[in-house]
């Protein structure tokens, strides 16, 4: 932000962290958000996807990035990366960014079998539902970028299935032609255990089987299921352990009163006014028009 003009707004959305994730991105210049107390009224839902849909109403920018930022090896280019694309085209709405992906294995870095949950679950139904959208490398990147005049007006998976929701949306609004995805050349993340893998499968299945009924007007199942049973063994028995996984939907942002206030007050301000008028519009929040970056 400081050697380029490129990024106007830093945002990082925190989900009540109990190490010092806040502190250490304030002291780098960073503004902190906790997403639980964006919108309160609105209540919280645990997930990436309620974070990414609370950080459209903390930003201000026209064009907002955002990135993981558990990421080990983080560069720049996981912003101007995927920038560009839309600021070189005009007809594209959405950039995601795509890149080989190892996996760590006792402690090991090896080359490929990372995104295990991509190539098992979400490239089969991919293909077979959306096959479209089989030309993305990486469809459920953690990076990736868009217009906030499309992103406001789509509504956001709460949880894990946020990046499967924003491509079939996409797709469905602005074809091929408004979506990109450019090359962020290597990522190194950290790797989950299978219950946590599966989990993950649960709820991005939910969300395609949603958009599919949604897409062809009819129910394919009779009943949806919103809870996973994991078996558990202990003390010589075998049980089923029931876990609650179904993953909320959050509305488009542009019906939400706050925001579409929000932004008229910014757009009354001007650029020339923003700076004085910064606390009335949001504390903290440059109402410019610019690139906002969202670190969830």
């Amino acid at each position: 932000m400081e050697r380029h003009p490129l990024v106007d707004e830093l945002l990082v959305m925190d989900s009540d962290s109990t190490d010092a994730t806040r502190e250490i991105a304030a002291s780098a210049g960073a503004r902190i958000a906790i997403h639980s107390q964006v919108l309160a009224d609105y209540g919280s839902f645990v997930g990436k996807g309620e974070a990414l849909w609370k950080s459209l109403y903390e930003t201000s920018g026209d064009i907002v990035v955002w990135a993981d930022s558990d990421v080990r090896n983080w560069h720049p280019r996981m912003v101007y990366g995927t920038v560009g694309p839309l600021i070189a085209e005009e007809r594209i709405q959405y950039v995601k960014g795509y890149y080989r992906r190892p996996i760590v294995e006792d402690g090991v870095l090896k080359e490929g079998g990372g995104g295990r949950v991509t190539e098992l679950v979400a490239r089969p139904l991919i293909n077979l539902f959306y096959p479209e959208l089989s030309g993305l490398i990486q469809p459920l990147s953690g990076e990736y970028a868009g217009r906030r005049s499309f992103l406001e007006t789509i509504p956001f998976f709460t949880s894990y299935a946020v990046e499967i929701g924003h491509l079939i949306d996409v797709a469905e609004r602005c074809g091929l032609e408004g979506l990109g995805q450019v090359d962020l050349e290597r990522r190194i993340h950290r790797n989950q255990g299978l219950e946590s893998l599966s989990r993950m499968s649960f709820v991005i299945l939910q969300a395609m089987m949603k958009r599919l009924e949604e897409r062809h007007k009819a129910h394919l199942f009779a009943e949806l299921g919103s809870t996973m049973k994991l078996p558990r063994s202990g003390g010589g028995k075998l049980g089923l352990e029931v876990i609650e996984l179904a993953d909320h939907e959050r509305p488009p942002m542009i019906q939400i009163p706050e925001y579409l206030e929000k932004r008229r007050l910014a757009d009354v301000a001007g650029p020339a006014d923003v700076a004085g008028r910064a606390d009335e519009i949001a504390p903290g929040v440059a109402a410019a028009p610019g690139i906002s970056v969202s670190k969830a």
